[in-house]
């Protein structure tokens, strides 16, 4: 006969101290996000050695983003039926061995195959580190762990393309992927002995809601892709239409889904979950978007190598490392507006600024400034974000709103793939070049002459992503003071005691 699961509470008294497993959390979190960014720096490489084209070599990107985000909506769920722990080291294992195979392929099509087994597996760990760590963490200190797992995401997402720069030039692309086997190996020995077993419970699984935000999602996000490619003909845009409607179509069944909806609406009554997402999508979108112009800038136009390209983004790497935990503890006493709004504004002043630098007389040091801007508001969005976005939900929807949250941000990273990809061919296009981001031969700098039309097309792209961070601010400015009665430091024994063991708490 199975035995229940033990109570939460007693569990938890095995691992008294959180920080240990938020560590262990973080570390395989951290893994597969800079994989989410690691292979841009890495695309002329790539097309060189196996004969690519730029277009395939953003697949690489869009098809893990795109198994990344279809599956984490349910792998919330099942974390929530199996235990976020069981997940979260199964979810580890399937991207670690993904990678291997990464490595290991001769062809961009078996790499991109690769690819979406690494982002089911990357699916199955992300919404787990989040639900944990709402459980494990009393409300005082609930904040500030929310933050550093936020802040982890912002660094990661930066650090990508530097690790993937010294990677490429020292080793060759396939150590961009090589690199995780040990790192993997390691996060499921730590997970295996730090992070805790936790209550789980039964949960009906939406299967049709699975389909439908799937079809959707993929109907979507490859027309939007391939349409510059097939000079948007009629059945691109007949799947374009289709993925909104079979979107619509989604978000239809998850309102009439009496018994367990894959997304439940009802958390979206929210204001601050549902302002959350829309932020954090536009923060995916934009992360992923802006890295693809700057990087053929840097290593095209520049003639950098890809160590030299991916350095000029240590300073905002820097500044978000420094900033994570004063803006950790600003987390649970500022009102998440503050952070957030300020966060999206210098976001759109560093990038507007970041495209009006990029030249072909541009200095190096001209960049500086506006990265070291973009670093200060990677700080003050990803950490302040992730909290305000769960700090009103009860404990039992952990699982769900991780999921949804998580959804929403990969979301938005596969349509800035999408759309950037579309965007940089467009603005070449208007440049009068017959040279395209999808024919391929972009190692080794290029022709004197098209550098300034080159230049002014990726500058032009990076415009794309700064026009969506506006989203995100407008978002932030309407967040609410968070409603428990702990907010700002002030929390009650049994507060705190509650949350940290993981009962059910009020919605507010």
């Amino acid at each position: 006969m199975t035995q229940p699961s033990p109570p939460a509470a007693a569990i938890l008294t095995e691992e008294k101290d959180p920080w240990p497993a938020l560590f262990a959390l973080c570390l395989g979190f951290f893994m597969i996000l800079v994989d989410t960014t690691i292979v841009s720096v890495a695309t002329p490489a790539i097309i060189d050695d196996l004969g690519a084209s730029v277009n395939d070599v953003v697949w690489v990107t869009s098809a893990y983003l795109l198994a990344y985000a279809v599956p984490v909506l349910i792998t919330g769920r099942l974390g929530d039926r199996y235990g976020p722990k069981n997940l979260y080291i199964a979810g580890l294992t399937v991207f670690t061995l993904a990678s291997l195979w990464c490595g290991l392929t001769s062809s961009i099509e078996w790499l991109i195959a690769a690819r979406v087994v690494q982002g089911l597996g990357a699916s199955m760990i992300t919404p787990q580190t989040m639900a944990i760590i709402t459980r494990i963490f009393p409300q005082a200190r609930r904040g500030l762990a929310m933050a550093l797992w936020g802040a982890t995401a912002g660094v990661a997402s930066l650090v990508g393309p530097i690790v993937g720069g010294l990677l490429v030039d020292g080793a060759g692309w396939e150590w961009i992927f090589f690199v995780n086997v040990p790192v993997g190996a390691v996060g499921v020995v730590l997970a295996l002995r730090l992070v805790p077993r936790l209550e789980t419970h039964t949960h009906s699984f939406d299967w049709i809601g699975v389909a439908l935000s799937g079809i959707g999602m993929f109907l979507l996000v490859f027309g939007l892709q391939e349409g510059q490619q097939k000079d948007w003909a009629a059945w691109i845009w007949l799947m374009i239409i289709g993925g909104v409607a079979v979107l619509a179509a989604f978000v239809v069944w998850q309102h009439f889904n009496r018994r367990e909806p894959l997304v439940p609406l009802g958390i979206f009554r929210d204001r601050n979950f549902s302002l959350a997402n829309v932020a954090i999508t536009a923060m995916g979108f934009t992360i992923t978007a802006v890295l693809f112009p700057f990087m053929l800038y840097a290593q095209l136009v520049r003639d950098l190598s890809p160590t030299r390209a991916a350095l000029l983004l240590v300073p905002m790497a820097i500044m978000s490392i420094v900033l994570a935990r004063p803006v950790g503890l600003l987390t649970d006493r500022v009102h998440p507006r503050l952070l957030v709004s300020a966060g999206f504004a210098l976001l759109f002043v560093s990038m507007v600024w970041l495209s009006h630098e990029m030249t072909p007389d541009s200095s190096t040091t001209a960049v500086i400034a506006p990265m070291l801007f973009f670093g200060i508001a990677n700080a003050l969005i990803w950490a302040p974000n992730s909290a305000t976005a769960t700090r009103n939900l009860p404990l039992h929807q952990a699982g769900a709103g991780a999921g949804v949250y998580n959804a929403t941000r990969q979301v938005g990273a596969v349509l800035g793939s999408a759309a950037i990809a579309v965007f940089m061919d467009a603005r070449l296009a208007a440049a009068g070049l017959h040279f395209s981001p999808s024919e391929g031969g972009t190692t080794g700098g290029l022709p004197q002459q098209v550098l300034a039309p080159f230049s002014t097309a990726m500058s032009e792209a990076m415009l794309l992503p700064a026009v969506v961070v506006l989203a995100g601010l407008v978002a932030s400015v309407f967040f609410e003071r968070p409603r428990h009665e702990g907010y700002g430091g002030n929390v009650s024994a049994s507060e705190s005691a509650g949350a940290g063991s993981g009962a059910p708490a009020s919605a507010g």
